[in-house]
């Protein structure tokens, strides 16, 4: 059975199917409107389908808070004191049962709309993968749709204790909570009481969360007694171990095909190691996607927690975006991949998501051009899935000051906003590209190519070469600004050559005899280099590609990809 690479696409719906070209920072959702779970339609997934989509992440589905209700629907409104944005934050849970009402368009039938959405997706040949948000919950979690038989976070702890195995939060016991003036400032007349006070999110344990905390969440408590010597409490199974669990179990029966697992690297590994194994008894295809950040824990949460994947943003997209922007030398990504200590088909690769900064913003390339043989890389460099983010393929920038969220090169994920430059591709839902300009065009184009590289038997399925030993910075080869590296398996032979360089380069790329001892491919003997996809073709000696290289152009912020066939 062919192996297919992930290729997933993420989006915000209430982003991406927000027609309004005319938004006002701050404004609320009749004013600013939001995207539905309709506004992703059948066109819309079939174009997505089209760039090599084989994962679709929706982004906010799972309810969470936000300050504007619908008390008619028996959804009351939210204290924007403890509430980021008036669209809330996607990562500050409500109901771990419930969707976003935001996305409906009646919100009575809102599981309904989320569902029939599911099934669009799937009848267009994509798997659906949603957020799981294990470590933290808004602070005025409250479920009113959970199952028969399930009861709330919280309801049965004992809150006199600052620590139990038994409870579901942390306790700051007879504290208030004392929200910093920064946060009251911003709300003078509006008042928010929790008695006692709860950990937050971001493993604060203090009554007095500060502006830049997490302080909307409440910190979750999986048997960890943080406050003595990070004392683990696992026998018997705490109870929000089964807490979670049966949310998976949940949203796993509706048809969801992965999560996409929130900072799951401040949730023990032992307890990854328990639920995927429940979870994978009943559901052995669903997978597992972590966003873990300390490099020094992807060998436990792979080998123990069991996940399928893990983000690689302190590696290779730090790395890239570093050669991208000329603050680091193309020949360190070599040193990226060496420190994964062969966990390299784990990664999810990116070079945006929703934390992160816009290619096409001045923090990051300003010309999103620049980054496509980052891209390449992203996509090419081993079996591990990639990832674009919505209007990465037409720059969007992130640049506009929509409320919560500052001009810093990000897509608010807090207020009801736009996406200008994919709006236009989206043209009032006809999803046919016509106001995109004809740089934009290309842009996608470019992207479209490049991802349906994934598929290819090499990369798919292949070995990775690292040829940059064998070709060192000197005249006819710049390892400041170039990288090359082979991809392999029995079926295809691929080189593959990136430039980060503001300028066309004249190469001559070496291959020693040791790849092509890698490759199988018997020496000494003639070569032939197909450009893929064009019907360009060099040919050469073994021993001249090994001594001499090969002789090539390369333009500009581009990349080149040949097959390798041997002539005899």
């Amino acid at each position: 059975m062919k192996n297919i690479k992930l290729i997933i696409y993420q989006l915000l719906p209430r982003l991406f199917g927000n027609k309004n070209t005319n938004p006002i920072a701050n404004g609320s959702r009749d004013q600013n409107s939001c995207g539905k779970f309709n506004d992703i339609s059948t066109k819309a997934l079939q174009e997505i389908k089209k760039l090599g989509v084989t994962h679709i992440w929706y982004t906010g589905i799972i309810e969470h808070a936000i300050s504007e209700g619908y008390p008619e629907a028996g959804i009351p409104n939210g204290n924007p004191l403890v509430i980021k944005g008036k669209a809330g934050s996607p990562y500050a849970i409500k109901d771990y049962y419930d969707v976003n009402p935001d996305l409906a368009i009646n919100v009575n039938h809102r599981m309904q709309e989320f569902e029939d959405l599911l099934h669009r997706s799937h009848e267009n040949g994509m798997k659906v993968i949603i957020d799981f948000v294990p470590n933290h919950l808004a602070r005025e979690y409250h479920s009113d749709a959970k199952p028969n038989g399930i009861s709330d976070f919280g309801s049965n702890d004992d809150s006199s204790m600052a620590f139990s195995p038994t409870n579901n939060f942390y306790y700051m016991p007879h504290q208030h909570l004392h929200l910093s003036n920064e946060i009251r400032n911003r709300f003078p007349k509006i008042d928010y009481q929790e008695y006692p006070a709860k950990a937050t999110g971001n493993d604060q344990f203090s009554d007095h969360p500060q502006l830049n905390d997490w302080y909307e969440t409440v910190k979750l408590n999986y048997g960890v007694d943080y406050l003595n010597n990070h004392s683990k409490h696992f026998d018997p199974i705490p109870n929000t171990w089964f807490k979670m669990k049966d949310i998976l179990i949940y949203w796993a029966k509706k048809g969801i095909d992965a999560f996409r697992c929130d900072m799951a690297e401040m949730v023990p590994v032992e307890f990854w190691q328990w639920v995927i194994q429940e979870v994978k008894s009943q559901f052995p295809d669903i997978l597992f996607i972590a966003e873990v950040y300390n490099p020094y824990l992807y060998e436990s949460y792979i080998k123990i927690g069991k996940f399928d994947y893990l983000y690689d943003k302190v590696g290779l997209y730090d790395t890239l975006k570093a050669v991208i922007r000329g603050e680091r030398p193309a020949r360190d990504i070599t040193q990226s991949w060496q420190s994964l200590h062969n966990l390299d088909d784990y990664m999810l690769q990116f070079m945006e998501n929703h934390d992160e900064q816009r290619i096409a913003s001045p923090y990051f390339a300003t010309d999103p051009f620049k980054a496509l043989p980052g891209m390449v890389l992203s996509v090419c460099i081993n079996k591990g899935a990639a990832l674009l983010y919505s209007g990465q393929e037409f720059g969007e920038t992130g640049m506009e000051k929509s409320g919560y969220s500052e001009a810093d090169g990000r897509s608010t994920i807090f207020d009801y906003w736009n996406l200008p430059e994919h709006q236009k591709w989206m043209n009032d839902g006809k999803f046919d590209g016509k106001l995109l300009s004809t740089p934009q065009k290309n842009l996608q184009n470019a992207y479209r190519e490049i991802l349906n590289y994934a598929q290819l038997p090499a990369i798919a399925e292949g070995s990775f070469y690292d040829i940059m030993w064998q070709n060192t910075n000197s005249e006819i080869f710049n390892s400041e600004t170039v990288y090359a590296f082979l991809r392999h398996c029995s079926s295809q032979k691929l080189l593959i050559i990136c430039s980060f360089d503001n300028k066309p380069q004249h190469l001559q790329i070496k291959i020693p005899a040791h790849a092509l001892d890698a490759l199988k491919i018997a020496h000494p003997t003639k070569l032939r280099f197909n450009k893929i996809h064009t019907n360009t073709n060099l040919e050469l000696s073994s021993n001249e590609l090994s001594e001499k290289g090969l002789d090539l152009d390369i333009s500009a912020h581009h990349y080149l990809i040949f097959e390798i066939q041997d002539c005899i």
